[in-house]
């Protein structure tokens, strides 16, 4: 985790230096080193775990980005000639696209945190017991046994955002990402009272369950 922290200050030293050369007006320059030094403050307070440090090394990419397209827009849309204003236009919409993602995955996260932990203070985590290989992985057979018992829970309750917290951890043991993040989605709408996606939970890949 240390050797990642530092491959992400060196890239942010590297941006400085960059932009230090490029030939930039004074206020812009600032501006751009504003975005830089909230993205370096966020690596370093998400940098708590492997991976939040992961998740904050892209979002530290993803607001580096955002700022400079937002900055080139402005400038585009500050010049002579439609075609220019078109491309200005169209960096100002790409920046806000990717500012309502960034929010959204930002969101999910933080519900997803909270629902873990008041499942966790009630006691209704699954225990992290499976077995695993030598390099680490959990036995399929046992994810699939565990699963198993999670779906046949959530079948039997699918109203209750707990079950849908429960499948989606089963379903990351059972190697299936997509489903595990389609499932905590639905655990996140239904603890706050919308309708989930899914009526009921599938299968992860390469299984035939009836």
């Amino acid at each position: 985790m240390d050797s990642i922290r530092a491959w992400i200050w060196g890239l942010l030293a590297a941006a400085l230096l960059t932009l230090w050369l490029l030939p930039v007006p004074g206020g812009s320059k600032l501006w751009i080193l504003a975005v830089l030094v909230f993205a370096g403050v966020f690596t370093l307070l998400e940098s708590t775990s492997k991976a939040k440090l992961l998740a904050a090394a892209m979002v530290t990419l993803l607001v580096v980005y955002l700022g400079l397209s937002l900055h080139r827009a402005v400038l585009l849309l500050g010049t002579d000639g439609w075609i220019a204003k078109a491309f200005g236009v169209a960096m100002l919409v790409l920046p806000a696209v990717g500012v309502w993602a960034l929010v959204r995955e930002i969101l999910f996260g933080v519900r997803t945190e909270q629902l873990g932990r008041t499942l966790h203070e009630e006691g209704g985590l699954p225990p992290d017991d499976l077995p695993r290989t030598p390099g680490g992985r959990i036995v399929r057979e046992a994810a699939d046994e565990r699963f198993g018992a999670v779906r046949a829970q959530t079948e039997a309750d699918p109203g209750d955002w707990r079950n849908w917290y429960r499948l989606s951890l089963a379903y990351a043991a059972a190697g299936d990402r997509t489903r595990a993040r389609s499932a905590m989605r639905d655990a996140v709408a239904l603890s706050r009272g919308r309708t989930p996606r899914n009526v009921e939970p599938a299968d992860p890949p390469g299984e035939g369950r009836a």
